[in-house]
């Protein structure tokens, strides 16, 4: 067994690729992780405000679900199934029948997919042109929706399509509510485009669009702009895909992101926490009246990942089969909301992002944006930044994470803010 948790630091500079980066924000090599705090080998812990990118909602190593998987692995379970029939697979799926579809009145089937969230978005995509026969997907400005190149081509993020190398194809982009600036009524625009003959924008085949734009910079959606978006796709002919990878299990209240807003997808990328403790898992939730694949149409070596099948059927069961953990959701919320107006009252012109526990401050600049996340990890913090230019700092804390640590968390964010606001006035 290894106990030694040094590092050769030198190791990452020779030989891991130049595409690494979020450990250029945080220098330092980790050894442990529990709850909301991460360990490095110096002994210094931190405050977890980035969670995998909410891809551990739960915390890291909930001891409910290791210790199931650690049961699992233990009795030699199945480590690696293919899409073969396994009792870990139908423990997962009753448990998502009957305390997620059920209760919001959902009869989508599960597609198990390759184990990122981009491989359920490329899913998605075939599908609805499959579906329909048609090839144009509309998508929106700010859109993150993965790295392959259909996801890729859905993506707005100039710096993300650059790395493509070849031009990216099959979708038209629309303005997402409130790109266009405060009084713009972007669906009205949507609905001009798409109804006139000579705009030269083709039949969709779909809308792709996230409920809140995590890469993007938190833009939200109101429930009034999704549902004139659903209503434009139906009457077009096209289906409704609602990325829910980053925005949904828990991260904005309810375990949809799209919950209580009046629509129903088509599809459902999901991926992130999904698994509930950070293994790679990535399905696409769809009507059955649009599962008209062939057996391996869409397929993948991963797709389906055992493991994460024991933990996710846990956090299922242990958060979602009452209301009791979107409670304490709701509670937290506001705690962040108020810590946020606290932060965005610090900077001239700061303005409020994102909803639930997905907020943030777009602070002006990329520039004072890392500032103040370069100061909250010196100060034992992480917390990462989003948005065009970066100039969104981006609260991802575990949905799980104690009151009192959430609460040293945000404090060590005002404090970092209010020192890095007042080093740019005083600079200027």
């Amino acid at each position: 067994m290894r106990t030694d948790t040094s590092a050769d630091r030198a190791i990452f500079e020779r030989r891991e690729s130049e595409a690494r980066s979020y450990c250029r924000s945080f220098d330092t090599v980790f050894t442990s992780a529990s709850g909301s705090e991460m360990t490095d080998t110096n002994g210094k812990t931190y405050i977890d405000f980035l969670a995998g990118c909410s891809s551990l909602n739960y915390g890291h190593n909930d001891p409910d679900m290791k210790a199931a998987l650690i049961e699992h692995i233990s009795r030699d379970g199945i480590a690696h199934g293919l899409d073969m029939y396994t009792d870990a697979k139908a423990a997962f799926l009753t448990a998502f029948e009957e305390k997620i579809l059920k209760p919001r009145n959902m009869d989508h089937k599960v597609m198990m997919t390759g184990p990122t969230g981009t491989n359920a978005v490329e899913a998605a995509l075939k599908l609805a042109r499959k579906v329909t026969g048609r090839t144009n997907v509309i998508a929106f400005t700010n859109g993150f929706h993965g790295m392959t190149m259909g996801a890729l081509a859905a993506t707005g993020n100039s710096g993300k399509r650059a790395g493509g190398g070849m031009p990216l194809q099959g979708v038209t982009r629309m303005p997402y509510e409130g790109s266009l600036g405060e009084g713009v009524d972007t669906l009205a625009i949507i609905e001009a485009m798409l109804g006139n003959d000579s705009s030269g924008i083709d039949a969709p085949a779909a809308f792709l669009l996230e409920p809140v734009q995590g890469e993007g910079g938190l833009n939200a959606a109101s429930p009034e702009w999704m549902r004139g978006i659903a209503r434009i796709a139906k009457e077009h002919g096209a289906l409704l895909i609602v990325d829910d990878i980053q925005a949904g299990t828990g991260r904005t209240g309810t375990f949809f992101s799209f919950e209580e807003m009046g629509i129903e997808p088509d599809m459902i990328p999901m991926a992130k926490s999904l698994s509930g403790m950070g293994l790679p898992f990535a399905a696409l939730l769809l009507k059955p009246e649009l599962d008209i694949w062939k057996p391996a149409e869409h397929n993948g070596t991963f797709r389906g990942n055992t493991h994460a099948f024991v933990t996710a059927r846990v956090a299922i069961e242990k958060f979602w089969s009452d209301d009791a953990f979107q409670k304490e959701i709701a509670t937290k919320s506001a705690i962040l909301s108020e810590a946020m107006h606290a932060l965005a009252k610090q900077i001239p012109g700061a303005k409020l992002k994102g909803r639930g526990m997905m907020q943030g401050v777009d602070v002006g600049s990329g520039e004072l944006a890392d500032a103040i996340c370069a100061e909250c990890f010196r100060n034992g913090l992480i917390i990462e930044t989003s948005g065009a230019d970066d100039e969104v700092v981006k609260v991802l804390a575990a949905l799980t994470t104690p009151v009192e640590t959430f609460r040293n968390g945000l404090k060590i964010l005002l404090e970092a803010a209010a020192s890095q606001s007042t080093t740019k006035i005083a600079a200027e």
